[in-house]
């Protein structure tokens, strides 16, 4: 059984006020006092963000356990230093992002100007065992067009500096400035794979290897597929959704390998095409179908995807909580149209990241948990 490990980047945010809190190295403090949290917890680009990463799981149920777990200590270590966290892509509400210390990020800051301190975007990143490194690049090519879907599943930016942006996911819209994000080719071997990281790296553009943010892309620390491509998911429930979806695109992939199948010849071109239209519509509209790259319902582009990893999501016992999971999902909405369905009811980008909070330690919809600000925003 394939394992998987889950990355979160969580926003920072006053639970009065609903405004984002450049706190990280606070909470970060509080969390190193506790020896079992205090590799779990990582800084990120901006001070605004709070970045978390699951052990390796074999069993959805375990990695679910996982997610939850971590949200809690979150929410805990931020609650001992007077601010919340929230699983939001983008914020609903202004912010001016304040890039973290460090040579690093003073060299992106110095490197892409504007692009950097701009890009205060919280996603999701799956990690998917692999055996070596050439299985991980037949995974990586053959999986291409169905990350889109994934994509349109966890969307949950819709706002961006006070606006709705008319995105689902408007994160991955400003991701798409970094010099080496987006879609790739197919690569066909680990040989090539590697030559093309080197060469980018030899550029000067990047300043290592870990800053190739292809969509999906082999770990430089872990023996890993890492799949980039989705926001950080509202609920907890979407996030081991995006989890095990992943897990059954890298089986698929790699039996199809193993069968000598071939991967589909989609060009760049076609699967920013694809990027694009679900980060524009998200569950709300059509999808490109992965496939035939051609329009359809955005329910029967998850559809194709269910029947492509079906016997994937079968074989690990996945297969009934993912359909019953894609059908709550489908029936409620992911975390985009949760959130504008929040501004139309209370008229209020504060009450939006308010309740968002809530939703993300998993908190029953509309609890009150002592604090809210009744003030439009």
């Amino acid at each position: 059984m394939r394992t998987v490990g889950v990355e979160e980047e969580l926003l920072l945010v006053d639970p009065e006020t609903g405004e984002p809190r450049a706190l990280s190295a606070a909470v970060l403090a509080r969390a190193a006092q506790d020896d079992a949290e205090g590799e779990v917890f990582e800084k990120e680009l901006h001070n605004q963000m709070l970045e978390f990463a699951t052990r390796p799981q074999a069993r959805m149920a375990d990695l679910g356990a996982e997610i939850v777990r971590c949200r809690g200590e979150a929410a805990r270590h931020a609650g001992e230093i007077g601010c919340a966290v929230a699983a939001l892509a983008t914020s609903p509400l202004p912010v001016s992002p304040k890039v973290g210390m460090g040579r690093r990020y003073r060299w992106m800051a110095e490197q892409y100007g504007i692009a950097t301190q701009e890009q205060l975007v919280l996603g999701c990143h799956v990690h998917v065992s692999v055996e070596s490194d050439d299985e991980a690049v037949a995974v990586l090519d053959r999986i291409r067009p169905w990350l889109s879907t994934l994509a349109a599943l966890s969307a949950n930016s819709p706002f961006w500096q006070g606006k709705d942006t008319s995105y689902s996911s408007y994160r991955s819209r400003v991701w798409q400035r970094w010099p080496s994000a987006g879609p790739t080719e197919a690569f066909g071997s680990a040989e090539r794979y590697h030559r093309t990281v080197a060469d980018m790296v030899a550029t000067g553009v990047l300043l290592d290897d870990g800053m190739i943010y292809f969509d999906a892309r082999l770990s430089s620390r872990y023996p890993t597929v890492e799949i980039r491509v989705a926001d950080v998911c509202l609920h907890a429930d979407t996030a081991l959704l995006v989890a095990a979806l992943a897990r059954g695109l890298v089986e698929t992939a790699a039996r199809e390998w193993r069968e000598g199948r071939p991967p589909l010849e989609h060009g760049v071109s076609l699967l920013r095409l694809a990027a694009w239209r679900a980060a524009r519509s998200g569950l709300e509209d059509e999808l490109l179908h992965p496939v035939t790259m051609r329009r359809m319902p955005a329910d029967a582009v998850v559809r194709a995807l269910l029947d492509h990893v079906g016997e994937a999501l079968e074989d690990a016992g996945d297969l009934d909580r993912v359909r019953a999971t894609v059908s709550d999902l489908l029936g409620r909405g992911n975390g985009a149209r949760v959130q504008r369905q929040l501004l139309e009811r209370t008229g209020s980008l504060r009450e939006v990241v308010a309740e968002c909070v809530r939703l993300t330690q998993g908190e029953p919809h509309g609890r009150r948990t002592g604090h809210s600000s009744s003030t439009r925003a």
